[in-house]
């Protein structure tokens, strides 16, 4: 072997010389090619067959040897290891295999309880799926200075071990925030930071629910928040939503029934049908709460993007009982990628989810809090809001138009008051197909059933607007109506 033996080096990979020839011989020796006791020809000659430096060649040999592939013999040369003292690899037949981490695990895994991995979206994608703010219209000049400023002055001390609930500042300014915009009567202690209203979500399930609890749910909800509970190993029980929210016979219903340890729901813009809980059953919600001993998990996911009217107070403003577990988040105002959701609750629950966070979360982003808070304190962020309040309303009803205009019959909707998305029904269709169909056009959107908690098909799609401009939304429609044809 030593005389005939030729390696082949990967040309396509920027990977080093040494490294190169150090994974081809492994690769050789676990497709069989190289075998135990063969003996490979000397480094001056692979050098030279290679075209490379002599200390190349010696320093890839070492590190095989060091790693247990091949072993020295003095005056006699350089072996593939015999493999005595374990199991021999396995040959390899067919397509080379090249040396890295295995396609799949060693060892057994549990079923998962929760939904895929997020990946990034690509460029190009027209993205319709609701709750995505534009980041083009992020304030990257404000937040640039907030950033230099708070760290010219706090450096050191926001590149330390911080608190776990979250940057005593940020925790102020969203306490005062919460009192002026929404009624809360909370302080900076009653804030846990988090990233994103997702983790908040997980947060507060971990510390409510134990396998087995009944937990109620909207029938229609947002998956990350449904998947949550999931992986407490609770219960979930569906409730039904009509043009005013939750349908508390439904939910009287779930308590005899089997009682219930939580409820999830979002009373402001129901995720994903925008319906909003009337005020009288508001009342009689947080009375049932009350009475029957169960937390209600307040999700307030698009509070700021209300476009008739004042928005209604949270539930929580009205908690005088502690039954509410208040979630909200400012990823929606700014950017998906800047992680900052927050959770208000009665102190013995904040510090649950404070230390259950520590367990996979040492802390967040001391200096993003920093930097929001700055935002916060100057009126940035309030500006922000406003100016994005107009700017998705007028995206909303530019898709409506594109809807009616291009789709005509085939759909309807009715109009939000707020939020980021419309709840389209669809009329002689097929909703998965269609949504298949369009993102095979560079278009995504959700199918009815992606958000039903039991994946139940049903005639509807979410259709976001706040992601796209308008120029973007009427092209995104139309490559939607070619969908429609060819699904």
């Amino acid at each position: 072997m030593a005389r005939d033996y030729l390696l082949s080096l990967d040309l396509t990979t920027a990977k080093s010389l040494g490294l190169r020839i150090a994974e081809a011989i492994v690769s050789d020796i676990t497709r069989g090619r190289l075998q135990p006791g063969d003996k490979l020809p000397g480094s001056r000659r692979l050098a030279l067959r290679l075209g490379v430096n002599r200390n190349t060649v010696n320093a890839a040999l070492a590190d095989l040897v060091a790693q247990g592939w091949l072993e020295t013999a003095p005056a006699r040369g350089v072996f593939v290891r015999a493999r005595d003292a374990r199991e021999p690899l396995p040959r390899r037949r067919g397509k080379a295999h090249r040396p890295g981490l295995a396609v799949h695990p060693g060892f057994s895994l549990p079923p998962l309880l929760t939904g895929s991995v997020g990946r990034a979206r690509g460029d190009k994608e027209l993205v319709l799926t609701g709750g995505v703010p534009d980041p083009r219209l992020f304030p990257y000049v404000p937040l640039t200075r907030a950033y230099r400023r708070v760290l010219a002055r706090r450096g050191p001390g926001l590149l330390d071990y911080g608190d776990a609930r979250g940057e005593a500042r940020l925790r102020e300014g969203l306490a005062r925030m919460l009192a002026e915009t929404r009624g809360l009567a909370a302080r900076a202690d009653d804030v846990l930071i988090t990233r994103g209203s997702q983790q908040a979500i997980w947060l507060a399930a971990q510390a409510l629910l134990r396998p087995g609890d009944r937990v109620g749910v909207e029938t229609y909800g947002y998956p990350p928040a449904l998947q949550a509970l999931r992986s407490t190993g609770a219960v979930l029980v569906p409730l039904n939503v009509d043009a005013e929210g939750v349908r508390l016979d439904e939910l009287e219903r779930a308590l005899t029934a089997g009682g219930l340890v939580a409820a999830h729901l979002t009373p402001h813009h129901q995720y994903p049908t925008m319906a909003s809980l009337s005020a009288p059953r508001r009342l009689a919600l947080l009375a049932l709460a009350q009475r029957h001993r169960f937390a209600l998990i307040e999700d307030d996911y698009s509070h700021e993007f209300h476009f008739t009217g004042r928005p209604r107070l949270p539930l929580a403003s009205q908690d005088e009982h502690g039954v509410v577990i208040y979630v909200g988040s400012l990823s929606k105002v700014l950017a998906p990628g800047l992680r900052i959701g927050y959770a208000v609750a009665p102190a013995p629950v904040l510090e649950r989810m404070a230390a259950l966070r520590t367990s996979i979360d040492r802390q967040g982003d001391n200096v993003a809090e920093a930097a929001v808070a700055e935002l916060l304190e100057d009126g940035e962020l309030a500006r922000h809001a406003r100016r994005m309040r107009q700017v998705y309303q007028a995206r909303r009803d530019v898709l409506m138009t594109a809807l009616r205009d291009t789709l005509g019959e085939r759909v309807s909707f009715e109009v939000p008051q707020g939020g980021m998305a419309l709840w389209v029904q669809v009329h002689g269709g097929d909703p998965v197909a269609w949504a298949e169909k369009a993102r095979e056009r560079g278009v995504t959107f959700g199918a009815g059933r992606d958000y039903h908690v039991f994946r139940k098909p049903v005639p509807f799609v979410r259709m976001g607007f706040t992601r796209l401009d308008e120029r973007e939304l009427r092209r995104a429609v139309r490559l939607a109506e070619t969908a429609w044809v060819e699904a």
